[in-house]
């Protein structure tokens, strides 16, 4: 097994809707063309976390039935590309964050009220997880601009963004393990950190640091990989940072809010 724990498509008529939308919405933005940017990654992060607290309403079940196949893994990457794709074929990067921002807070919103009403909010250790990514990915990437000057200016934002978001990944797991005992869903993951098992540090720092380290090295060697592409080709170059980044957002916001509010 490759993929988590709960992937699943969903029901047959749901999975056509989604492909005749996506294919709908790529279509539109082929034709278009509008230019990607660094500010246009910027955009698309509130979508990542508005598909990310999606999600996690589906997971407690606190969505009708009717629109929960929509938001499952991995429908709910497709929906939120379907929804934010629609809006920036009509619009520029700044209604396009602004839409994507009203969309998080709805949906974060709804998240925090639900655990609200059912007296499951616990916010300590997530926002404890959150500082952590932020100074370590802050941290990482104060020292890849000193290493690698040229590449960190070519990519710029989108570059940092890529480390902040798997650091957000990488910390949250490590929170869900070490300290809160969760169960990893992902193969990967876990095969990582059953390495960091068999460490005579386990006992002491917990296993999750292993797979925070990975994170981080990988999100630099992809970004570093990525920085001739970009200046090459900016438009495919900041659209592929812009996936990159979305792959360790989405988890990592997904974990965060989820513990937050189911308790």
């Amino acid at each position: 097994m490759v993929l988590p724990d709960g992937f699943s498509l969903p029901p047959l008529s749901y999975l056509l809707v989604l492909l005749v939308a996506a294919a709908a919405v790529a279509t539109a933005l082929w034709r278009r063309r509008p230019p990607v940017r660094e500010a246009t990654v910027l955009a698309f992060v509130p979508w990542m976390v508005a598909g990310a607290a999606c999600h996690v309403l589906e997971v407690i079940e606190a969505v009708p039935p009717a629109f929960a196949p929509l938001l499952g893994t991995p429908s709910v990457y497709v929906s939120t590309f379907v929804l934010a794709g629609a809006i920036w074929t009509v619009t520029d990067d700044r209604f396009l964050a602004l839409a994507g921002t009203l969309a998080a807070l709805l949906a974060v919103g709804a998240a925090f009220g639900v655990g609200y009403g059912r007296g499951t909010i616990t916010p300590y250790w997530p926002l404890v997880a959150l500082v952590l990514s932020i100074v370590l990915a802050a941290g990482t990437w104060g020292l890849f601009r000193r290493a690698l000057p040229g590449v960190a200016a070519t990519t710029g934002v989108a570059g940092a963004l890529v480390v902040l978001a798997h650091a957000l990944d990488g910390i949250s797991t490590a929170v869900g393990i070490d300290v809160l005992e969760v169960t990893e869903r992902s193969p990967l993951p876990r095969a990582i950190m059953g390495v960091a098992e068999g460490l005579p540090t386990a006992e002491t720092i917990g296993v999750g640091w292993l797979f925070v380290l990975v994170k981080l090295a990988l999100a630099c060697v992809i970004v570093w990989l990525m920085a001739e592409y970009v200046e090459d080709e900016p438009n495919e170059g900041f659209l592929l940072l812009a996936l990159i980044a979305a792959v360790g957002f989405g988890p990592g916001v997904h974990n965060l809010l989820l513990f937050a509010v189911g308790g």
